[in-house]
């Protein structure tokens, strides 16, 4: 077989999600953050990759940018023992490197990283791996997608047009013949904001329909939407998430997210 499109064999591994947008600033690392935390609280054995290795956010939204992974010889490669926390099982390039660091890499070396990351990882039995993968259409995600055998893509959007673009590129890489990735469907985030005196109103400030437009276009799910609070990312600042705050719009959201994405599963 061509090793380009050598599988990497991730036994254990039931199901593998990636989470991917057209642009950065969508919230697409809040999203898989707090969608695995809500397949954990399921019940599910989770499993959380940042993909991002330009921009790793995930351990500063899990409050663990200290931690370092336990690492073992094996032959002639390296075992990496992921970090746990919410009851999941977390990798990313973050804990390889200091936080002021910046990577300079091209394409392929930075795909090759990932694909590391997937190769070395001691992972165990997972009922959903969630990838949170860079904003665009990179080698990282055409090397994942030809590596892995993936079970689905969620495309995160805002629902203003200039966010719907870049979105539509991401979710045509996804389904181009060559990988075709199952669209599980649309989230769209930052949908309204609801100021904390006025709980009944609501301010479409970037627009509204996008993602229910986008959707549309593909044939696929609105998945959910997400409001926009000044909690969700004050307690991605803390190491925090969304389930340790308040708001239970964004908690609703966040458990519909997982459950469609439990049915999607269950239904292949």
């Amino acid at each position: 077989m061509n090793e380009l499109f050598e599988k990497i064999p991730m036994e254990g591994v039931k199901n593998i999600i990636v989470v991917a947008s057209g642009k950065g600033g969508v919230g697409k690392s809040t999203v898989a953050s707090n969608l695995s935390i809500a397949l954990a609280r399921n019940g599910m054995k989770t499993a959380l990759v940042d993909a991002d290795i330009f921009g790793p956010s995930i351990p500063k939204m899990f409050g663990i940018e200290d931690a370092k992974p336990d690492i073992t010889a094996n032959g002639d490669q390296e075992m990496i023992f992921p970090i746990e926390k919410f009851g999941i099982k977390i990798i990313s390039i973050g804990f390889f490197i200091d936080k002021s660091q910046s990577l300079i890499w091209r394409g392929p070396m930075a795909a090759n990283a990932v694909k590391q990351l997937f190769e070395n990882t001691q992972w165990g039995e997972i009922d959903y791996m969630i990838i949170d993968f860079p904003p665009g259409t990179s080698d990282i995600q055409l090397t994942t997608a030809q590596k892995l055998n993936l079970s689905g893509v969620i495309i995160v959007t805002t629902p203003q047009e200039i966010a719907l673009n870049d979105a539509r590129k991401a979710a045509s890489m996804f389904m181009n013949p060559d990988l075709k990735v199952p669209l599980l469907g649309v989230v769209e985030n930052m949908s309204w904001f609801t100021p904390a005196e006025h709980p009944d109103e609501h301010y479409f400030i970037f627009g509204r329909g996008g993602g229910l437009k986008l959707a549309k276009e593909f044939d696929t799910r609105l998945l959910c939407k997400i409001p926009l609070v000044m909690e969700v990312g004050e307690a991605s600042e803390r190491g925090c998430n969304v389930f340790q705050q308040s708001d239970k719009t964004v908690v609703e959201a966040f458990e519909t997210l997982a459950n469609e994405v439990i049915e999607a599963a269950q239904s292949r």
